[in-house]
């Protein structure tokens, strides 16, 4: 039986999707969604034993999954994980780069040296690394589509993490700048900016009620988002549905960019 239209729209079945950061939170929660709309799953961090782990509970569930674990500060794994999934696979349609650290806290100027190499080469330049790995492949193949996640922290100033929201600005402008570059071949590239949302990663913040009293404040909504909230729209740039969105930086975050704190 013929699949609804909207249904087709979302359909990723015969795709391969690469997802980094793909063992817990936001990451998992894209490889999900993206493996209920049929695509074959790549599942990459820098825990070879997560990775195992996490391709078992979705095999579990139904999916066809894959580990591949790569540390991505370390540039000459990234070819390897390219290569390695383009081997078993036979190609990739779709990749997400969801990887992050934030390994400081605090005004710029007490960032240290290691802080610097260890942000920008994890958020932005494994980004740009796996990008120029497989967009050719995509180009060649007649398209595809990749989602760089970045982050409301690279879209306004921020007294504790001024570090980490310059190699989230710079993922933005990265889908920008590839967006233009391979567009022609029909890839697309864009970037999401989440705001707080509920997972590991925020816990420094969600843990501290007198910060996030201060912050939902500020949000229209009063909550903070969800990983499949931010996996919804990771399938849609994905997908047919998002197939004329390109070179876009799109925030996630109940609106706490635009509140006016009423």
């Amino acid at each position: 039986m013929e699949k609804p239209a909207m249904q087709n729209l979302f359909d990723l079945s015969g795709k391969v999707a690469l997802i980094t950061g793909a063992t817990r939170g936001i990451g998992l929660a894209i490889a999900r969604a993206y493996g209920q709309a049929g695509a074959r799953l790549a599942i990459s961090s820098e825990s070879a034993d997560d990775c195992e782990r996490v391709c078992h509970e979705l095999a579990e569930e139904g999916f066809e999954a894959q580990a591949f674990a790569a540390d991505l500060s370390q540039s000459g794994q990234v070819p390897y994980l390219a290569g390695a999934v383009v081997q078993a696979f036979g190609r990739v349609d779709a990749l997400v780069c969801n990887a992050g650290v934030a390994p400081h806290m605090g005004p710029l100027a007490s960032a240290s040296d290691a802080d610097w190499a260890l942000t920008m080469t994890v958020n932005l330049r494994s980004a740009l690394w796996l990008t120029n790995a497989l967009i050719p492949r995509m180009a060649e193949q007649g398209g595809g589509a990749v989602v760089l996640m970045a982050s409301i922290a690279g879209v306004r100033g921020n007294k504790a993490l001024g570090l980490y929201g310059l190699s989230k600005a710079g993922l933005a402008q990265l889908a920008r700048n590839l967006a233009v570059e391979w567009g022609p071949s029909n890839v697309r590239v864009n970037a999401i900016s989440p705001g707080v949302i509920q997972t590991e990663f925020a816990r420094p913040l969600t843990d501290r009620p007198e910060v996030m009293e201060k912050r939902l404040a500020l949000t229209p909504l009063r909550r903070v988002g969800t990983p499949d909230e931010i996996a919804g729209l990771a399938l849609l740039l994905a997908s047919a549905a998002g197939g004329f969105i390109t070179g876009q930086n799109i925030v996630v975050d109940g609106g706490t960019t635009i509140g006016d704190g009423n």
